[in-house]
């Protein structure tokens, strides 16, 4: 299972990367405008941040075929290797997929709103998978098109990887956790609340309060 974190935010994604195992930084267009920076900036300092064996996912901005095309080659130039174009499944995206597929071009098909929508993008030879986990609860069960699509994939032997996105808490992670996802990618609040509890806080100065009291110091030795 990979842990991906959907976020512009360098200093945050810095502070969670030395805190967890993050495989990758995924972005789209609107979070890149919330950091109130230049693209590029932003996009250079994932490449600068991350080690090369982690996953760099970033988002074309044009919307036709020759457009799109234009940006993914462009978006796989930047790096070596492990930076993925990201292609929301719209027909001229489909087709895009399908034609970066030949070219050996790293691909996530996003904004998935059905299962359907994402077996297709695997269809045409997608490697990751991105359905909008939160915004497909507000059509439905969210929930539950993520499984189908995990299931469908299975009995297909298709070998794309989902990474299930838009979680707005901690609850809808846990059920795909449960349901054996592969990967998931989740705002910095999200992957912080993933760890914290303040019963744990609480744990840890009851022990030191007790060490403390007994022995007169606050350490081992």
């Amino acid at each position: 299972m990979k842990l991906v974190i959907d976020s512009s935010d360098i200093q945050k994604i810095k502070e969670l990367n030395e805190l967890l195992t993050v495989a990758g930084v995924t972005t789209n267009p609107t979070i890149i405008t919330k950091s109130g920076r230049p693209s590029e900036d932003v996009i250079n300092d994932l490449i600068d941040i991350l080690s090369p064996d982690q996953l760099i996912f970033i988002q074309v901005v044009k919307t036709d075929f020759e457009g799109i095309m234009e940006e993914a080659k462009y978006i796989n130039s930047l790096r070596e290797k492990n930076m993925v174009v990201k292609i929301p499944v719209t027909h001229e995206g489909l087709k895009a997929i399908k034609e970066c597929k030949k070219l050996g071009i790293k691909t996530l098909a996003t904004a998935i709103y059905t299962a359907n929508q994402g077996f297709m993008a695997a269809l045409n030879g997608a490697d990751y998978l991105a359905p909008y986990v939160n915004r497909m609860e507000n059509f439905g069960d969210g929930i539950g098109q993520v499984c189908d699509l995990l299931d469908m994939l299975r009995l297909n032997n298709l070998p794309t990887e989902v990474i299930a996105a838009s979680f707005k808490n901690t609850r809808q992670v846990h059920e795909l956790f449960k349901a054996g996802i592969q990967s998931v990618t989740v705002p910095v609040d999200v992957a912080f609340n993933l760890i914290d509890h303040p019963a744990t806080e609480s744990a840890v100065e009851t022990f030191s309060k007790d060490w403390e009291k007994a022995y007169g110091r606050n350490s081992l030795a």
